[in-house]
């Protein structure tokens, strides 16, 4: 159980990791076995799903939105609300966290590097919300080459910037701030698989206008299509509106 798993670990050491290290921490061990196994399920089965992108010079790749996941896998939802899971990473990060809006399609979403040449270009996962974003980033296939390069303290004045690179295995996780962290997947080879499952929290669940304009074109272009996210978003209105 997940409980169990959160209730096992130092707390405030790994609170003072994170912060020592400019709101990042890496556990190449935390999901028991029996959920990493279900999520790799779960990838697997939403391949059909996929919507393939490609940004020339700085992103290739599949994902699948919290749209399309509510619909085919809701037990990734039911992990993205545990509150043994919240309360942890609260614990961790100092912060009082709320879940991302119901129409925000990078609430949960899995992301599919399958192809060769599939990679992700150096960024920051920027907050477009008035709060803080933190990204909890899920190994759940590795049958890849493709690695996690990283910098730490890339915005923190006077601290030197550290550089590392890491291959998270299935169950690991990688917890940071998004607008702190600078951070690349290198490309896949012929033949690999790597999928990623990533959960978004916020501090405050307010976005301005023209933020979510900028938002919303980013997720379509990049991610996830201009039908996956306007349809859901005006779905997402509209059951606002009725309830």
């Amino acid at each position: 159980m997940l409980s169990d798993t959160v209730r096992s670990l130092d707390r405030d050491a790994l609170r003072a990791q994170f912060t020592q290290q400019g709101a990042f921490l890496y556990l190449d061990t935390f999901l028991p076995d029996e959920l990493t196994a279900g999520l790799a399920d779960s990838a697997r089965s939403l391949e059909p799903a996929v919507n393939r992108n490609y940004l020339p010079g700085h992103k290739q790749g599949g994902s699948v939105s919290r749209h399309t996941i509510d619909r085919l896998a809701p037990q990734i939802a039911e992990l993205y609300r545990s509150r043994a899971l919240i309360e942890w990473l609260e614990a961790i990060t100092g912060d009082k966290l709320l879940l991302s809006p119901e129409d925000d399609p990078h609430a949960y979403a899995l992301y599919y590097y399958t192809r060769a040449g599939d990679h992700i270009g150096w960024h920051y996962d920027t907050s477009y919300y008035d709060g803080r974003r933190y990204t909890l980033l899920i190994g759940v296939i590795d049958e890849s080459s493709c690695r996690l390069d990283y910098e730490l303290h890339t915005r923190t004045p006077g601290v030197p910037t550290i550089a590392d690179s890491i291959q998270y295995p299935p169950g690991a996780i990688v917890l940071f701030d998004g607008d702190k962290l600078r951070h690349r997947i290198t490309p896949a080879k012929a033949g690999d698989m790597r999928v990623s499952l990533t959960f978004e929290y916020v501090t405050d669940a307010r976005m301005r206008p023209w933020r979510r304009f900028v938002s919303n074109m980013k997720d379509a272009i990049a991610y996830f299509g201009f039908r996956q996210v306007f349809r859901s978003r005006d779905a997402a209105a509209v059951e606002k509106r009725t309830t």
